[in-house]
């Protein structure tokens, strides 16, 4: 969990209008974020429209739609990087062929995704998020993966991923 040390404000206050970033902001984009691929994966297990939900997962969490999207996916090796929202669909739920590598991550039966944050960073109007999250199957296990998110706002002054970078731990 993320405490106030963790927490980076190079200045006081900012003025975005009436919005100020918050840790709370990034926690709740965070949670959306994890939210999301249960919902993917519960859709795909009792026959639901994962496709569909899975796009709006992107389109309203991601920024492609006015940014350049910086998306390096954990289970990507041939195509690593993931500049468009297509690829970024393929990689969630492999359904439009972009990427033939895809099996799609968010249909894998995650029944929970939670974030430890190692430390956020806020600025002017943006943030920057690195940590663990982890990811519940269906037994119960969880799979621990490295993250980075980058947010930055869009004009109705919702975070929106710009960057998005996902590992899993080094082995000794």
């Amino acid at each position: 969990m993320t405490t106030e040390k963790d927490f980076v404000l190079p200045f006081p206050q900012f003025d975005l209008g009436d919005f100020v970033i918050t840790l709370a902001d990034v926690e709740d984009a965070q949670r959306k974020w994890g939210d999301g691929i249960v919902r993917i994966a519960t859709a795909h297990s009792t026959g639901g429209n994962y496709t569909e939900i899975a796009t709006k997962h992107v389109e309203h969490l991601y920024a492609y739609d006015f940014s350049q999207v910086l998306f390096k996916p954990t289970m990507a090796s041939i195509d690593q990087f993931r500049p468009t929202f297509e690829s970024a669909l393929s990689y969630f739920v492999a359904s439009n062929g972009v990427c033939e590598e895809d099996s799609g991550f968010a249909i894998k039966g995650w029944t929970a995704v939670r974030f430890e944050n190692s430390g956020i960073i806020i600025n002017e109007s943006n943030a920057i998020a690195m940590g663990n999250y982890f990811f519940t199957d269906g037994d119960g296990n969880e799979t621990k993966v490295e993250y980075t998110f980058g947010y930055i706002l869009d004009d109705a002054s919702n975070l929106r991923i710009v960057l998005h970078h996902s590992s899993l731990p080094a082995s000794s």
